[in-house]
């Protein structure tokens, strides 16, 4: 251990008897079960060549704290030299990352394809915890916004766009309000609060067009999904009135009903975007909106798992 790291670690016993959230979490994940999913994104064997890569395991943490403290890359770099939980949190490194190491790495997870790999990983880990899906599961939407731009309506968007706003980004219309970005789709387990599933999409797609239940489950979800299938063995779908067609009073019994179960699905987007500050992205299509979510789920995740351990 170097002399830095011991100073640190001094620091840090001061800080753990005041009660350090990040440090019991790093304990209760096995965070070395990540590394054989990660290290599939480098190609550095010795038999082939190639400059060693940065800590996979380091670089998943980063983004975990990144997500949860809503950092720049930039700020990212600067608060894991700074913070001494932070020090703690990614393991004493000898060294951090610099921020477009950070950058590369995201851009790896999408060119490999690993968000679902990790995000299994995760929730295996929450089963063994005794954490599994008992009482049903709550389906919902929330929209995460972006940048839309000034240049006129009719100007390039895709691989054609020219300008800094985002290129997959779409338009959608809640009510009187208007929103230009994408939309995080969640089920939420009704007992524990926790994401088992998500999925990214853009704002202008229907909630309705995802669905992401399970045979066998009970899936509670609002009046925007009325009408339509679901694979879960029992739909809790809210009834939507039609013209000409009032609610009986059964009906909006049943929905006041559904309506208690189902608000339990706003904590989580709650917390994402008052206490993570990810309701709102920089990134430009939405395979790189899609890692933000990933770690904003799995950060809250860990920050509901922390509160279940210690209510």
């Amino acid at each position: 251990m170097t002399f830095t790291a011991y100073f640190l670690s001094q620091q840090y016993e001061k800080l753990a008897e005041l009660g350090d959230r990040l440090g019991e979490i790093e304990k209760m994940i096995d965070w070395e079960v990540f590394r054989p999913i990660l290290s599939e994104i480098y190609q550095d064997d010795p038999l082939y060549g190639g400059r060693p890569h940065t800590d996979e395991v380091i670089l998943l943490k980063l983004l975990i704290l990144q997500q949860w403290y809503g950092l720049s890359d930039y700020e990212l770099e600067r608060q894991a030299l700074d913070r001494v939980s932070f020090f703690i949190f990614l393991g004493k490194p000898g060294s951090i990352p610099e921020r477009s190491t950070i950058w590369r790495f995201r851009e790896r997870l999408i060119k490999y394809n690993k968000e679902k790999a990790i995000w299994d990983e995760l929730q295996r880990q929450i089963d063994e915890m005794g954490l599994t899906i008992k009482r049903g599961m709550i389906q919902d939407a929330t929209f995460i916004t972006s940048d839309p731009g000034h240049a006129k309506q009719d100007k390039p968007r895709g691989e054609e766009a020219r300008t800094r706003r985002s290129r997959d980004g779409t338009w959608a219309k809640k009510g009187q309000k208007s929103q230009f970005g994408y939309k995080l789709h969640t089920v939420v387990d009704k007992e524990t609060q926790i994401i088992r599933r998500f999925e990214t999409t853009t704002a202008s797609l229907h909630d309705s067009n995802v669905d992401l239940s399970e045979p066998g489950e009970t899936i509670y979800r609002d009046r925007g999904y009325f009408g339509v299938t679901v694979k879960a063995s029992m739909d809790k779908t809210m009834t939507k009135a039609t013209r000409n067609h009032p609610l009986p009073i059964k009906s909006k019994r049943r929905n006041k009903a559904i309506s208690r179960v189902r608000s339990l699905v706003e904590r989580p987007y709650a917390v994402m975007k008052r206490v993570f500050h990810a309701g709102h992205v920089m990134v430009t299509t939405v395979e790189r909106v899609n890692v933000k979510c990933l770690f904003s789920c799995i950060s809250y995740d860990l920050y509901r798992i922390y509160g279940l351990c210690h209510r």
